[in-house]
């Protein structure tokens, strides 16, 4: 088994999931969990808490000196407000939240685009055009945002998106109900602040 391999298994095994994992300079291990939805824990919570760190670390520490692998430091951490969206699994955990997603390639102009993210229908505006004939795509994503008072869709592929991430909400009782942190954006645009590089998750 190798590390990234043991770093799955260790975190899966406490209950958890890996959103991140980052070789930084200087010998950090750079290690970004998350709960896993509907499982029960000690201390009830929607976010990542300190004990949660604390209990990945220790397992992390063991395992990873079994797989001998050489770091300085390690850091387990909360994915944040913010949190990244890596994988198709996450893209299906946070369908119906409100999206910040940063395409590989211009589309009408620009790059960055803000939502709320779903399973693409077939009226889906294709990010690249589909060849002529072609049939309509029967899986895919698809932004949904407010253009004045009209309702936009941009359609899209998951291998189309350099970077998603959550639009974070500031909200003590919980997140806000699916679909409201973006209402007020105007034509989709995302701030400029979703173009910032991602770390690389390997």
């Amino acid at each position: 088994m190798g590390w990234r391999e043991a770093i799955n298994a260790t975190v899966a095994g406490l209950g958890f999931d890996v959103v991140d994992v980052e070789r930084a300079p200087r010998g950090l291990l750079r290690i970004t969990i998350d709960r896993q939805p509907g499982r029960a824990y000690p201390i009830p919570s929607e976010f990542v808490l300190v004990e949660d760190c604390e209990q990945v670390t220790r397992q992390l520490q063991y395992a990873l000196e079994v797989e001998g692998l050489d770091y300085s430091r390690l850091e387990v951490s909360s994915p944040g407000l913010d949190r990244p969206l890596k994988t198709e699994a996450d893209y299906e955990r946070f369908s119906g939240e409100a999206v910040n997603i940063v395409l590989k390639t211009p589309f009408q102009g620009r790059k960055n685009w803000q939502g709320v993210l779903q399973r693409a229908v077939p009226e889906a505006v294709l990010a690249e055009p589909a060849e002529a004939g072609a049939a309509a795509p029967v899986s895919g994503w698809q932004l949904v945002f407010k253009q004045g008072k009209a309702e936009q869709v941009l359609g899209f592929n998951f291998d189309e998106v350099r970077e998603a991430r959550l639009v974070p909400v500031v909200d003590f009782k919980g997140r806000k109900p699916r679909g409201d942190a973006a209402a007020g954006e105007p034509a989709g645009e995302a701030p400029d602040a979703a173009a910032a590089p991602g770390t690389d998750g390997g």
